[in-house]
C-alpha cells in the first residue's frame, strides 16, 4: 500500500466516513447519537433450571451451602474430567489461573492462588457454582463441587488427604490468608488493613 493510499484511508476514517445510512465515528463505531437496535439478536431466555443453578449465595460462615459431600479422591476424578484442560494436571501448569501455591505474602503475592490469597474456603463453592467449569458453569452437582474443593484444598496443603468437605467442614477450614482480610462493615477506622 502506497503512502498516498494510506493517507487517504486515514483521512476517510478520521473524517467520520459513512457506511450506508449508518454514520461511523473515527474508529468505525456507530455515533452515540444514533438509537441502539431494538434487539441485538443473541442469547436465549434463561430457564428456571439455569437460574436455580446459579442462584447461590454462600457466606463465609457457610450459610447457603447445600447438602452434599465430597472427598479428595472423588475430587481428583472430577478435576481430571472437568478442570485439567484449563488448570493443568496439578493445578499449577494450565493456561488459566493457577489454583495451587502457598508462596507467602510479603507485600502482595505475585500469583494469587487458592493457597495464598483466598480468605474463606466457602468462597470456592460460591465461585465454582457460578463460574466453573468455564464451558458450562453450574453443571457440577453439589457433591462434585465439594469433591473438587477438597482436592484443591488438599493440593494446597490446607486439609488432610482423608478430609471430607461438606456444609459443616468447609466453613471450618482456616485459609492461610484469612487474617489478611476483614469483613467490610463500612465503619472504616483502624480495623481496615
Amino acid at each position: 500500500m502506497g503512502r498516498m493510499t494510506t493517507l487517504a484511508a486515514l483521512v476517510l476514517v478520521a473524517g467520520g466516513c459513512t457506511v450506508g445510512d449508518a454514520a461511523l465515528d473515527f474508529v468505525g463505531f456507530r455515533k452515540a447519537s444514533q438509537e441502539p437496535p431494538e434487539r441485538f439478536g443473541f442469547g436465549t431466555p434463561a430457564s428456571q433450571e439455569r437460574i436455580a443453578a446459579w442462584d447461590v449465595d454462600v457466606r463465609p460462615d457457610g450459610e447457603g451451602l447445600p447438602p452434599g459431600s465430597g472427598t479428595v479422591a472423588q475430587g481428583a476424578q472430577v478435576y481430571r474430567m472437568q478442570c485439567v484442560a484449563c488448570h493443568g494436571e496439578t493445578g499449577v501448569e494450565g493456561p488459566n489461573d493457577r489454583l495451587v501455591g502457598r508462596e507467602p505474602w510479603e507485600d502482595f503475592p505475585t500469583t494469587r492462588t487458592v493457597g495464598n490469597y483466598w480468605p474463606w474456603a466457602t468462597t470456592l463453592f460460591d465461585y465454582m457454582v457460578r463460574a466453573m467449569p468455564q464451558h458450562y458453569p453450574g453443571s457440577l452437582s453439589a457433591d462434585e463441587t465439594y469433591a473438587v474443593i477438597a482436592w484443591i484444598l488438599w493440593r494446597n496443603e490446607i486439609i488432610a488427604e482423608d478430609a471430607v468437605m461438606d456444609r459443616t467442614t468447609l466453613p471450618a477450614v482456616v485459609m492461610p490468608a484469612r487474617d489478611r482480610f476483614v469483613p467490610d462493615n463500612r465503619t472504616g477506622g483502624d480495623t481496615i488493613r
